[in-house]
């Protein structure tokens, strides 16, 4: 009897215990899938705004002698027929013209307006004929056979349908622009701000993004304040420059005594008195060979760094990469890319000269482009699996794209050094 008992306790305690066990797996997946809905919903809330356009968007610009010897029955390439329009609107702005495409059946409305209705006078019929003969004249017939956002809508706010203000900007705007645009993102309008120095790091991902903004925001500013901004080695630091760069160098994870939310906010304020001195003619920004070689192997080393942790299996230890920081492999990298961006955008519009006399604007677009891959991959969760299994491996994913982004700078300096 005795045994039996014992039996049936040790049956009730096991029992208990699997009853016991079933439940609190239960709740521990419930409680990490809703931790993780969380989070996503904060990442979702928290997606920054497209900082740079896209490369069909922004297309090859061709030099004034191109655009005047280019016929519209003889474009073949789509870029080159959208780079076109943009160089007509600005000189129908500039002279007061509008220019409206010459429509199938205009010869015989010109015609009929020839034709003096009955009635009309002979002044007011000969009248008639001048402005049916004059108003063909001043419509050249440059529009190529592509649609564009808006040229076939009334636009009754008088806007220009294509953007020229860029065209008219000084040069570095472009550059100074496209340089403090990301940061100022991450510090003044994505939620919650500055993160990597919060008590509470719930959100590693947005973190370890915005730290590589700022590094790339750093080695840029370094090579501004030293090479762009100079003429040489015995020339002076520019003052805003080298006040942005020190500002930046604030440790990122400091809490306070400085905050690095307001020193990298005073650092961009440093750059946008630099930029307001650029259109003002009172400060320096050199396009040569020389100034931009710099930079761009500042870029290709920064890419190769990231490609590296995207790429490796083992950390320095001999451990293997742990999916806890694969992710922040990953997010860095995009940070880096998603900076990168507007920045090379930029370049293709400050630099245009430098970098078409030796023939590098294909390869400069090819650049930008591979770094339009890298930002555009946006998994819901970051996967670390070997490369051949069933669930796919992020980190390789990002690795291609940032992979040929720093090729391609790297043909361009060889292509700029030669």
């Amino acid at each position: 009897m005795g045994n039996s008992a014992d039996l049936k306790d040790n049956e009730k305690k096991s029992g208990f215990a699997v009853y016991a066990a079933k439940k609190i797996i239960i709740i521990a997946v419930v409680l990490v899938i809703g931790l993780w809905g969380l989070l996503k919903i904060v990442n979702l809330m928290d997606k920054p705004e497209n900082i740079a356009l896209k490369t069909e968007e922004r297309p090859a610009m061709l030099s004034p002698s191109e655009v005047g010897a280019v016929q519209p029955g003889e474009i073949s390439d789509p870029h080159k027929a959208t780079s076109i329009a943009p160089a007509t609107a600005e000189i129908a702005h500039e002279t007061g013209n509008s220019l409206e495409p010459v429509r199938q059946g205009s010869i015989s409305e010109v015609n009929q307006q020839n034709t003096a209705p009955a009635g009309s006078s002979p002044i007011e019929s000969q009248t008639a004929k001048t402005q049916s003969h004059t108003k063909p004249m001043v419509q050249p017939e440059t529009k190529p056979q592509t649609s564009f956002k808006g040229e076939d809508q009334d636009d009754s706010s008088g806007s220009h349908p294509f953007k020229v203000t860029d065209v008219k900007k000084p040069k570095g705007v472009a550059f100074v622009e496209a340089l403090m645009e990301p940061l100022n993102y991450e510090l003044n309008q994505r939620h919650w701000g500055w993160r990597p120095n919060d008590i509470i790091d719930l959100t590693d991902n947005v973190n370890n993004m915005q730290l590589g903004i700022l590094e790339f925001t750093r080695r840029t500013s370094i090579v501004f304040a030293e090479k762009i901004s100079r003429t040489g080695a015995t020339a002076s630091f520019d003052p805003n420059l080298q006040q942005a760069m020190n500002w930046f160098m604030i440790k990122a994870e400091q809490y306070w005594l400085p905050s690095p939310e307001d020193k990298y906010n005073e650092g961009l304020k440093n750059l946008r008195t630099y930029k307001s001195r650029l259109e003002n003619g009172t400060a320096s920004f050199y396009t040569r060979n020389d100034n931009l070689i710099p930079l761009l192997s500042v870029y290709e080393d920064l890419l190769g760094g990231c490609e590296e942790n995207l790429v490796k299996a083992t950390e320095q230890n001999g451990d293997p990469v742990s999916y806890f920081v694969a992710d922040d492999y990953f997010y860095y990298a995009k940070g880096v890319a998603m900076a990168m961006l507007p920045v090379l955008e930029a370049i293709s519009v400050d630099f245009a000269t430098t970098v078409e006399n030796r023939r590098g604007t294909d390869v400069l677009r090819h650049a930008i482009e591979a770094l339009h891959h890298a930002i555009e991959i946006d998994p819901i969760i970051i996967t670390n699996s070997a490369l051949d299994g069933i669930l796919a491996n992020h980190r390789a994913n990002l690795a291609a794209p940032i992979s040929h982004a720093r090729f391609y700078l790297g043909v361009l300096i060889k292509t700029l050094s030669t």
